[in-house]
């Protein structure tokens, strides 16, 4: 969508609507006007197109959170977290996309092996929700769908999960980081 300089689209629109009216004046430019206003508004839910049953999806997710940490010794620490992000798909108007989440979950540092848990629930633009578990053994990160609703609902999905951060701290007890997800999903 072409920037608007942080403005609103349908408020762009209607503005734009008003001013024409202004400078045009006639009934006949109105009513053209109007009719190309609501398929200008509308026109994306009447034209989008069904989500496949099966397919690829290849996104990256970014988040920031806090946390609480527990450094006990160089080599035993834990901690716990929570943050929110969101999603974007490559190309952009895949599965996922723009979809936000927010998630849970702990990571220990146990004399030199490193564990961790997330459960991550997400919401797509139709209020359809995804629950995922994530679990970090070894370096690896493998992720399992638990649960869906709508049209997540049975939706079974195998991924791959590539870190790309760490990030900066920008203020302490917080973190930022994002990273690339691909794989196969199947809708019941």
């Amino acid at each position: 969508m072409p920037s608007l300089g942080g403005r609103d689209p349908f408020a762009f629109a209607l503005g734009s609507f008003v001013l024409i009216l202004q400078t045009e004046g006639t009934m006949e430019s109105a009513c053209r006007y109007a009719i190309a206003l609501i398929i200008f508004a509308f026109a994306p839910s009447v034209f989008a197109a069904e989500l496949p049953k099966e397919g690829n999806f290849d996104y990256t997710a970014c988040w920031s959170g806090t946390s609480s940490t527990i450094s006990f010794s160089k080599t035993h620490t834990a901690r716990s977290y929570e943050h929110t992000g969101s999603i974007r798909s490559n190309p952009p108007g895949g599965i996922f996309d723009k979809d936000t989440f927010r998630c849970v979950g702990m990571n220990a540092s146990l004399g030199g092996k490193n564990t961790g848990t997330t459960v991550c629930e997400s919401i797509d633009r139709d209020g359809d929700k995804r629950l995922s578990y994530f679990s970090t053994a070894e370096g690896k990160v493998t992720r399992e769908s638990v649960a869906g609703t709508g049209k997540y609902d049975g939706m079974v999905v195998s991924a791959t999960v590539q870190p790309l951060g760490p990030f900066p701290v920008i203020k302490e007890g917080t973190f930022q980081d994002c990273n690339h997800q691909t794989g196969t999903y199947k809708l019941k």
